[in-house]
């Protein structure tokens, strides 16, 4: 099966994103959602400008190495958005998840909360990406094909990685003496205050 080298590693920023939560808290980690939202809306920005730039004539390669720049730093607009779209979607409900199973479960059983979290988490982001990505040019059934794969592929690793996880986690707690319960924050993904 043939997929996108983003499904090797874009599982580890839920995995960083669970150890966030788990550690220092939703609120903590909606700031990190947002840093990260607008580091992806900052570099489209700079992509875009960087191919929109006029060639030097004066720059032998230059006229050679422009079809290549617009290859690597050119996006369509529907990946974009479905890239920042699902990402910030995704990242939320993972955190959401995250952090309001920890209450329910007492802080215990940290394997439930980053498995759990994910499977809905990556379920939204896979969800908006493919089909925002690429409805309507791949067919309805290799469509949801990917998603499903992609959703799958995505939990496999999280649940691989939990052993990982709970070192990550428990070294930090430790180290940082920090484990936030999210017992009096607000969810509400666009504010900033706890």
């Amino acid at each position: 099966m043939a997929f996108g080298a983003g499904t090797l590693f874009f599982p580890f920023s839920y995995i960083f994103g669970d150890v966030l939560t788990e550690v220092y808290g939703y609120a903590r980690a909606r700031k990190a959602i947002w840093a990260g939202f607008f580091a992806m809306l900052f570099a489209t920005a700079m992509a875009a400008a960087v191919i929109a730039l006029p060639v030097s004539d004066s720059e032998p390669f230059n006229r050679e190495l422009q079809p290549a720049l617009e290859v690597v730093f050119g996006s369509t607009w529907r990946v974009v958005v479905a890239s920042i779209a699902a990402f910030w979607a995704g990242d939320f409900v993972n955190a959401y998840v995250m952090a309001k199973m920890k209450l329910l479960t007492r802080g215990r059983w940290l394997w439930s909360r980053t498995i759990g979290s994910t499977i809905v988490g990556q379920g939204v982001d896979s969800a908006i990406f493919f089909p925002i990505a690429f409805g309507g040019i791949w067919s309805g059934d290799t469509l949801w094909a990917v998603v499903a794969f992609n959703w799958l592929f995505k939990v496999a690793v999280e649940a691989v990685a939990t052993p990982g996880t709970y070192a990550v986690v428990g070294w930090l707690k430790r180290h940082e003496k920090a484990d936030v319960y999210d017992t009096d924050t607000r969810f509400n993904p666009f504010s900033l205050r706890d």
